[in-house]
């Protein structure tokens, strides 16, 4: 039987918490699902939306995590996963094995993704350059 103690029931709406301009990057918004509180730390899952046009890109980096995936839910996103461009549209999941080095440098103005990692508590490290990385595709300027 499976050990109850060690996690809680968590059930968020989507009203309960609100998009944050304080997360890992500040070219988008962040929205805690409660999946950390109720883990105990373990994986964290939140949403991650536009709110910025991209122009640097979140620069070469990897994580230090045991697991971590992005499924796209709306929009789109072009990474460098090593010297490598994938898009990555809306219904896509992406599996980013531990220790990638990665670079997400374009994303539509409507780019939403789910992203669910492990720890919670999940480190960032910048590392040098692979590789040059291609421009971001300009947003349209409002009328």
């Amino acid at each position: 039987m499976l050990d109850r103690t060690t996690t809680k029931f968590s059930h968020v709406k989507p009203a309960d918490t609100p998009w944050r301009s304080d997360g890992l990057r500040d070219f988008f918004l962040y929205k805690d699902l409660g999946v950390a509180d109720a883990t105990h730390g373990k994986v964290i899952a939140h949403l991650v939306k536009a709110n910025m046009a991209p122009e640097k890109g979140t620069g070469w980096h990897r994580h230090e995590a045991e697991f971590q995936i992005v499924i796209m839910t709306k929009g789109w996103a072009r990474f460098m996963y090593e010297d490598q461009v994938v898009l990555v549209e809306a219904g896509d999941c992406v599996h980013q094995r531990p220790g990638i080095v990665h670079y997400l440098f374009d994303y539509s103005p409507d780019m939403e993704y789910l992203e669910i990692v492990s720890p919670a508590d999940f480190k960032t490290v910048d590392v040098a350059p692979l590789c040059d990385i291609p421009a971001p595709t300009p947003w349209e300027k409002a009328k």
